[in-house]
């Protein structure tokens, strides 16, 4: 984001309650991971999700990361994952020397196609990792029955899901293990911040124990009379989240259903405002879920110069985005597979300005100037009646 938009694509809604909780943890001594705050962060977080462990983490990428350590993922092995997205499922399967596979997506909602998911299924197989496109839960059922059928594991990346829902359950609870962002444009927000959330405690007391160089947490040996030195019995990694993030994240939490209506009102504006736009289709939501609004993507006609629509906006102080990535085409990837519709979104998708403290004129300004930008930017020979 420019340090010059006057609309930014994203903005925290950060305050006073949640300086009052930094305030608290700055006075009880214990600032680092793994401590009183922490503990009450996963308590509120498996108690919120139905699990049976939640654990706090520095980002969504270190969960994906462990998870993939505690399915035993090795090299060799291959993990189906969504394409169209910021490519940290991919990562996360690189991490453990795995192969990401890319499966494509579906061109309505942008999150990954079951049935492309299914042809992909091969002898080195050993998993799936779904994504929540930008707010949007995919197709769980059908993707948990493919995991069933091949003896798979599944993971939901709700990175940008919190307070969705798909067939009356909250993304965050989709699948045996799933991984949350609390990213500073997410829909609850410690600037950086993530957590994995497992059916299976035995998952979550495991990616606890990587996520403190395998020793567990310093400040619960800390209460044992004595000296307890702990032994590195595995390779760990550093990936706790400080108590700082964790008591900013309580306050954060309990917000998610104000926040939500908010980023709802700007979903529901800008839909009913691009109605009748012929140069750009806006978001379509399945009647079977709800969505987050992580980021709001509009997906352009072919005969627009998204360039040079993007250019007018940022010099009008309006923030705006590509979208996000189709993974398969990634260098550091060095993917031969093909994935059309991921490659098409990632043409033709923009993202413009969605975060809960948008106003009404702001969100009626921003209309104004895509309309007219994307109209007088169609390629020559090919402009709308």
């Amino acid at each position: 984001m420019s340090k010059v938009d006057r609309i930014p694509l994203v903005h925290a809604s950060l305050g006073e309650k949640e300086l009052a909780a930094v305030a608290e943890v700055f006075a009880s001594g214990w600032p680092a991971g793994q401590g009183p705050q922490g503990k009450a962060l996963e308590t509120l977080l498996r108690e919120r999700y139905g699990a049976g462990d939640a654990v706090a983490l520095s980002n969504c990428g270190a969960a994906l990361h462990v998870a993939m350590i505690a399915f035993g993922v090795k090299p060799g092995d291959e993990v189906i994952v969504a394409d169209y997205t910021f490519p940290a499922p991919a990562h996360a399967v690189r991490y453990v020397g795995a192969t990401p596979v890319f499966a494509d997506v579906r061109a309505d909602t942008a999150t990954v196609d079951p049935q492309a998911v299914a042809d992909l299924v091969g002898p080195k197989t050993v998993g799936i990792i779904a994504v929540d496109t930008v707010g949007m839960p995919a197709d769980y059922t059908e993707l948990q029955a493919i995991a069933d059928r091949h003896g798979l594991f599944l993971v939901e990346d709700a990175a940008c899901a919190v307070g969705a829902t798909y067939q009356g359950r909250e993304a965050g609870s989709l699948a045996e293990v799933a991984c949350l962002s609390f990213h500073g444009r997410k829909g609850a927000t410690s600037g950086e911040g993530g957590a994995l959330i497992a059916a299976d405690p035995a998952i979550g007391a495991h990616a606890r124990r990587l996520a403190s160089f395998g020793i567990g947490s310093i400040y619960d040996q800390g209460q044992v009379i004595g000296l307890p030195v702990p032994q590195f019995t595995e390779i760990g990694y550093n990936f706790k989240l400080s108590d700082i993030a964790s008591a900013i994240l309580q306050v954060q939490i309990g917000r998610i259903g104000e926040l939500l209506e908010r980023r709802n009102r700007v979903a529901n504006a800008y839909a009913e405002l691009f109605a009748d736009e012929e140069l750009l289709t806006v978001p379509h939501v399945p009647d079977d879920r709800t969505h987050a609004w992580q980021s709001y993507i509009v997906t352009l006609d072919p005969r627009v110069d998204r360039a040079a629509v993007a250019t007018d906006l940022r010099e009008q102080g309006i923030g705006c985005l590509h979208g996000t990535w189709a993974s398969h085409v990634q260098p550091a990837f060095e993917s031969r597979q093909v994935c059309p519709v991921s490659a098409d979104l990632f043409r033709r998708n923009l993202g413009i300005p969605m975060h809960a403290e948008l106003t009404e004129s702001q969100v009626e300004e921003v209309v104004q100037a895509v309309r007219k930008s994307v109209h007088n930017h169609v390629a020559p020979g090919a402009r709308a009646a």
